[in-house]
């Protein structure tokens, strides 16, 4: 027998074996069902807290009403509801002409690079723009004189402290932190928390630093910046009403007379050095398994 016929003779065996052809069948139909679920989860972003999402739970609605009728008997209902839905499928390209338009703009435009996105650049971007937004914040309000303490959460849970303040749960913009710290609204008065790229809370209260060796001139704001970091590996950015300077605190230090270059560095620093670290600890602790 030639050596070719005695290879050949071996990846049969090893087929017939394994039984390739249905472990194919498995990883083709684990595939398929995969590709549907990731369309259906980005269908969903899209119609998401737009007036799409209405018209789809009024889908889901007629449709589910259609099958009610027909397994309780309910025929009249049950044929009415059923052409209701086929003339409504025929106009749904009308209704979602909009989102259809803005999606196919946008996959053209991307060239699929939002679709294969990874989650950690998602978190990175959506830090980054954070980032912008908290330092163009400060220095509104440090040309305006607004006092502001923003206080970023990070490993360490402050539950206890966003419980103090107003539950917000908003996406993080420059206009928006600035109107919370405008004097005479109703929560200028406290600290912003920031949690997952979110204004999760405002107007809360913070501890105060027990450091009895600080200057006299730092006023509430800086002590309670420098109290919340001593309890937490949090970063808190102050911005004094006195004098328009901008500081940060972390790990019970202070860091003062930032100019807004100077703070972005300091919060890329902290925040997507940090994200870095943890994906490469990660890595390094699944490669070594």
């Amino acid at each position: 027998m030639s050596g070719q016929g005695l290879f050949r003779d071996i990846i049969s065996y090893i087929m017939n074996f394994l039984d390739l052809s249905g472990l194919l069948d498995f990883i083709r139909m684990v595939v398929d069902i995969s590709l549907v679920s990731y369309l259906v989860y980005k269908v969903i972003q899209l119609v998401r807290e737009t007036r799409a999402m209405q018209l789809v739970k009024g889908i889901l609605f007629i449709l589910i009403l259609s099958k009610l009728s027909e397994l309780i008997g309910l025929k009249t209902v049950a044929f009415l509801l059923q052409g209701a839905f086929q003339l409504f499928g025929f106009g749904l390209i009308v209704i979602f002409q909009p989102e259809l338009r803005r999606a196919l703009e946008k996959l053209g435009s991307s060239g699929f690079r939002d679709l294969l996105l990874k989650k950690d650049d998602e978190e990175r971007l959506k830090t980054i723009a954070a980032i912008e937004a908290i330092v163009k914040a400060c220095s509104k309000c440090a040309e305006n004189y607004i006092g502001a303490l923003i206080v970023i959460e990070r490993d360490t849970k402050i539950g206890d402290i966003i419980n103090t303040g107003t539950r917000m749960d908003a996406v993080i913009s420059e206009e928006l932190l600035v109107n919370i710290f405008t004097p005479k609204t109703p929560l200028h008065d406290g600290a912003v928390i920031i949690r997952n790229n979110m204004i999760t809370a405002a107007a809360c209260y913070l501890p105060l630093t027990q450091n009895a060796s600080l200057s006299r001139d730092l006023g509430t704001r800086h002590r309670a910046a420098l109290g919340i970091t001593e309890v937490s590996d949090a970063i808190a950015i102050v911005v004094s009403e006195e004098s328009g300077k901008i500081s940060y605190a972390h790990n019970g230090g202070l860091t003062r007379n930032l100019t807004p270059d100077m703070l972005r560095k300091a919060l890329n620093r902290f925040l997507l050095e940090d994200q870095d670290d943890k994906r490469l600890f990660v890595f390094r602790k699944v490669k070594n398994k």
